[in-house]
């Protein structure tokens, strides 16, 4: 397991199916508004489900909640939620963009392509966070961040609605930190600020 002293998280990617709901209010509601990171987040929803899950998740919780918009720059202290039918890609200027391309891992959006372009963006200052879910969508994706030297997240599948996209992620990477639920939103909290503090510790020395 590794010690939380990663370098600066510039972005954490998150995957959620079957529920997904309820987990992403746990994780979300328990993040304070002034997270240092924006969140971007695949749900397996239906096509035409609207921006309702966004909407729902924004009056709950501290921080903004919002459904993506292409061409739009990723903030801090902001959660994107995928919208439906599209798959959602971060650029390399900060913005997002979507996509119409086929179903991977049959889901679109899907986990696995907004984590490999978040990687191609963020490399090593990205966390990749796999939650509950019924598929496998996502492993390929977590193990991208893994090797790129970001740190791997997966919901322990003990605690989760759905086991299979965990463990799918467990058989896929050799991940930094299997976690129940509520200790999610803790454990990120303690990554950013340990990355805060050595950058810190790395400036003062310049």
């Amino acid at each position: 397991m590794r010690k939380p002293d990663t370098p600066r998280v510039r972005a954490v990617v998150v995957g959620v199916s079957s529920g997904g709901v309820r987990a992403l209010g746990v994780l979300l509601g328990a993040l304070p508004a002034n997270f240092p990171a924006p969140l971007l987040i695949v749900p397996h929803i239906s096509a035409d489900a609207g921006d309702g899950l966004a909407r729902l998740l924004d009056a709950r919780c501290p921080m903004r909640v919002k459904e993506a918009d292409e061409r739009e720059l990723i903030t801090p202290g902001t959660a994107y939620i995928a919208p439906p039918n599209y798959h959602l890609l971060v650029e390399k200027d900060g913005s997002l963009s979507f996509s119409e391309d086929p179903p991977v891992s049959y889901a679109r959006p899907s986990i696995d392509v907004l984590f490999e372009s978040a990687v191609d963006v963020f490399g090593p200052d990205l966390v990749g966070v796999i939650l509950t879910g019924a598929n496998f969508d996502g492993s390929r994706g977590l193990n991208s961040v893994k090797r790129a030297g970001g740190i791997a997240i997966v919901q322990d599948p003990k605690d989760a609605e759905a086991e299979q996209m965990p463990l799918a992620a467990l058989q896929a990477t050799e991940v930094d930190y299997v976690v129940a639920l509520d200790g999610i939103a803790p454990l990120l909290q303690k990554l950013v600020d340990a990355g805060a503090n050595t950058l810190g510790q790395e400036e003062c020395h310049v």
